[in-house]
Protein backbone atom coordinates (compact mmCIF):
# COMPACT_ATOMS: atom_id res chain seq x y z
CA UNK A 1 0.00 0.00 0.00
CA UNK A 2 1.24 3.45 -0.83
CA UNK A 3 0.05 7.00 -1.38
CA UNK A 4 1.33 10.50 -0.91
CA UNK A 5 2.03 12.36 2.28
CA UNK A 6 -1.19 13.11 4.21
CA UNK A 7 -3.44 10.99 2.02
CA UNK A 8 -4.74 8.92 4.95
CA UNK A 9 -2.55 5.83 4.71
CA UNK A 10 -2.38 5.36 8.49
CA UNK A 11 -6.16 5.48 8.80
CA UNK A 12 -6.62 3.00 5.95
CA UNK A 13 -3.94 0.68 7.37
CA UNK A 14 -5.71 0.74 10.74
CA UNK A 15 -8.99 -0.20 9.04
CA UNK A 16 -7.31 -3.20 7.38
CA UNK A 17 -5.83 -4.18 10.76
CA UNK A 18 -9.32 -4.03 12.28
CA UNK A 19 -10.41 -6.53 9.61
CA UNK A 20 -7.61 -8.88 10.74
CA UNK A 21 -5.08 -8.14 8.00
CA UNK A 22 -1.45 -8.20 9.15
CA UNK A 23 0.18 -4.85 8.39
CA UNK A 24 3.54 -3.18 8.70
CA UNK A 25 4.45 0.50 8.44
CA UNK A 26 7.66 1.51 6.66
CA UNK A 27 7.65 4.90 8.42
CA UNK A 28 7.72 3.18 11.83
CA UNK A 29 10.49 0.87 10.64
CA UNK A 30 12.41 3.86 9.23
CA UNK A 31 12.35 5.56 12.64
CA UNK A 32 13.49 2.34 14.33
CA UNK A 33 16.48 1.82 12.03
CA UNK A 34 17.87 5.27 12.93
CA UNK A 35 17.07 5.14 16.65
CA UNK A 36 19.96 5.96 19.01
CA UNK A 37 22.35 3.04 19.33
CA UNK A 38 21.65 1.59 15.87
CA UNK A 39 24.14 1.50 13.00
CA UNK A 40 21.70 3.66 11.01
CA UNK A 41 21.77 6.33 13.71
CA UNK A 42 25.57 6.40 13.68
CA UNK A 43 25.63 6.69 9.88
CA UNK A 44 23.05 9.50 9.82
CA UNK A 45 25.01 11.46 12.45
CA UNK A 46 28.26 10.83 10.58
CA UNK A 47 26.64 12.07 7.34
CA UNK A 48 24.70 15.08 8.66
CA UNK A 49 26.54 16.07 11.84
CA UNK A 50 25.56 16.27 15.49
CA UNK A 51 23.54 19.46 14.91
CA UNK A 52 20.63 17.26 13.75
CA UNK A 53 20.26 15.84 17.28
CA UNK A 54 17.74 17.06 19.81
CA UNK A 55 18.39 17.67 23.51
CA UNK A 56 17.96 13.99 24.36
CA UNK A 57 20.50 12.87 21.74
CA UNK A 58 17.93 11.49 19.28
CA UNK A 59 17.56 12.64 15.69
CA UNK A 60 15.44 15.78 15.47
CA UNK A 61 13.23 14.76 12.54
CA UNK A 62 12.05 18.28 11.83
CA UNK A 63 15.61 19.61 11.71
CA UNK A 64 16.80 16.72 9.52
CA UNK A 65 13.71 17.12 7.32
CA UNK A 66 14.49 20.79 6.72
CA UNK A 67 17.94 19.77 5.45
CA UNK A 68 16.98 16.82 3.25
CA UNK A 69 13.85 18.30 1.69
CA UNK A 70 15.77 21.45 0.71
CA UNK A 71 18.52 19.50 -1.08
CA UNK A 72 17.80 16.43 -3.24
CA UNK A 73 21.37 15.15 -2.92
CA UNK A 74 21.10 15.19 0.88
CA UNK A 75 17.72 13.43 0.68
CA UNK A 76 19.35 10.77 -1.51
CA UNK A 77 22.15 10.38 1.04
CA UNK A 78 19.61 9.81 3.82
CA UNK A 79 17.61 7.39 1.67
CA UNK A 80 20.80 5.42 0.92
CA UNK A 81 21.17 4.85 4.67
CA UNK A 82 17.53 4.20 5.55
CA UNK A 83 15.98 2.39 2.57
CA UNK A 84 18.14 -0.78 2.58
CA UNK A 85 17.47 -1.32 6.29
CA UNK A 86 13.73 -0.72 5.86
CA UNK A 87 13.60 -3.07 2.90
CA UNK A 88 15.39 -5.82 4.85
CA UNK A 89 13.08 -5.39 7.85
CA UNK A 90 9.96 -5.39 5.66
CA UNK A 91 11.09 -8.51 3.80
CA UNK A 92 11.83 -10.26 7.12
CA UNK A 93 8.36 -9.31 8.40
CA UNK A 94 6.66 -10.81 5.34
CA UNK A 95 8.80 -13.96 5.65
CA UNK A 96 7.73 -14.34 9.29
CA UNK A 97 4.00 -14.51 8.45
CA UNK A 98 2.30 -17.90 8.58
CA UNK A 99 2.07 -19.46 5.10
CA UNK A 100 -1.72 -19.61 5.31
CA UNK A 101 -2.00 -15.80 5.64
CA UNK A 102 -4.38 -14.79 2.81
CA UNK A 103 -2.68 -11.45 2.33
CA UNK A 104 -0.75 -8.83 4.27
CA UNK A 105 -0.16 -5.14 3.72
CA UNK A 106 3.00 -3.12 4.07
CA UNK A 107 2.47 0.64 4.08
CA UNK A 108 5.40 1.96 2.01
CA UNK A 109 5.07 5.68 1.19
CA UNK A 110 7.87 5.64 -1.42
CA UNK A 111 6.86 2.32 -2.99
CA UNK A 112 6.98 3.54 -6.60
CA UNK A 113 9.87 5.93 -6.04
CA UNK A 114 12.07 3.05 -4.81
CA UNK A 115 10.88 0.51 -7.40
CA UNK A 116 9.43 -1.76 -4.72
CA UNK A 117 6.07 -2.00 -6.50
CA UNK A 118 7.54 -4.84 -8.60
CA UNK A 119 8.00 -6.88 -5.38
CA UNK A 120 4.28 -7.16 -4.63
CA UNK A 121 1.32 -8.94 -6.19
CA UNK A 122 -1.05 -5.98 -5.85
CA UNK A 123 -0.72 -2.30 -5.00
CA UNK A 124 -3.31 -0.24 -3.13
CA UNK A 125 -2.95 3.54 -3.49
CA UNK A 126 -4.51 5.77 -0.85
CA UNK A 127 -5.30 9.08 -2.55
CA UNK A 128 -6.43 12.62 -1.82
CA UNK A 129 -6.12 15.73 -3.97
CA UNK A 130 -2.85 17.68 -3.78
CA UNK A 131 -4.81 20.57 -2.23
CA UNK A 132 -6.12 18.28 0.51
CA UNK A 133 -2.65 16.86 1.06
CA UNK A 134 -1.23 20.38 1.39
CA UNK A 135 -3.89 21.42 3.89
CA UNK A 136 -3.46 18.23 5.95
CA UNK A 137 0.35 18.50 6.01
CA UNK A 138 0.28 22.14 7.12
CA UNK A 139 -2.28 21.39 9.86
CA UNK A 140 -0.93 18.02 11.02
CA UNK A 141 2.81 18.63 10.84
CA UNK A 142 2.71 22.37 11.55
CA UNK A 143 4.77 23.14 8.48
CA UNK A 144 4.79 26.29 6.42
CA UNK A 145 3.32 26.04 2.92
CA UNK A 146 6.81 26.14 1.31
CA UNK A 147 7.95 23.29 3.61
CA UNK A 148 4.83 21.30 2.76
CA UNK A 149 5.40 21.88 -0.97
CA UNK A 150 8.97 20.54 -0.63
CA UNK A 151 7.65 17.33 0.92
CA UNK A 152 4.97 16.92 -1.73
CA UNK A 153 7.52 17.57 -4.49
CA UNK A 154 9.79 14.83 -3.10
CA UNK A 155 7.18 12.19 -3.95
CA UNK A 156 5.73 11.01 -7.22
CA UNK A 157 2.53 12.98 -7.93
CA UNK A 158 -0.51 11.24 -6.47
CA UNK A 159 -2.25 11.17 -9.86
CA UNK A 160 0.60 9.11 -11.29
CA UNK A 161 0.45 6.70 -8.35
CA UNK A 162 -3.30 6.32 -8.93
CA UNK A 163 -2.79 5.39 -12.59
CA UNK A 164 -0.35 2.64 -11.59
CA UNK A 165 -2.49 1.16 -8.79
CA UNK A 166 -4.43 -2.09 -8.74
CA UNK A 167 -6.82 -0.58 -6.16
CA UNK A 168 -7.45 3.04 -5.17
CA UNK A 169 -8.95 4.21 -1.88
CA UNK A 170 -9.90 7.90 -1.87
CA UNK A 171 -9.99 9.55 1.53
CA UNK A 172 -11.59 12.94 0.91
CA UNK A 173 -15.09 11.77 1.77
CA UNK A 174 -16.48 10.67 5.10
CA UNK A 175 -14.84 8.05 7.29
CA UNK A 176 -17.76 5.77 6.42
CA UNK A 177 -17.03 6.20 2.71
CA UNK A 178 -13.37 5.35 3.28
CA UNK A 179 -14.34 2.36 5.42
CA UNK A 180 -16.59 1.05 2.63
CA UNK A 181 -13.76 1.34 0.12
CA UNK A 182 -11.43 -0.55 2.50
CA UNK A 183 -14.04 -3.28 2.89
CA UNK A 184 -14.43 -3.55 -0.87
CA UNK A 185 -10.67 -3.99 -1.37
CA UNK A 186 -10.54 -6.43 1.56
CA UNK A 187 -13.31 -8.52 -0.03
CA UNK A 188 -11.55 -8.45 -3.42
CA UNK A 189 -8.26 -9.65 -1.90
CA UNK A 190 -9.70 -12.28 0.42
CA UNK A 191 -9.80 -15.71 -1.23
CA UNK A 192 -13.25 -17.35 -1.39
CA UNK A 193 -13.59 -20.08 1.22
Amino acid sequence: MTGGIATGKSYVRARFEALGVPTSDADVIARAVVAPGTPGFEEVVRTFGREILDGSGAIDRKRLGAIVFADPSKRQALEAIVHPAVRAATDAWFASLPPETPFAISDIPLLYETGRDRDFDRVIVVAASPETQMRRVVERDRLTEPEARQRLAAQLPIDEKVTRADYVIRTEGSFEDTNQQVRSVFDALTPAR
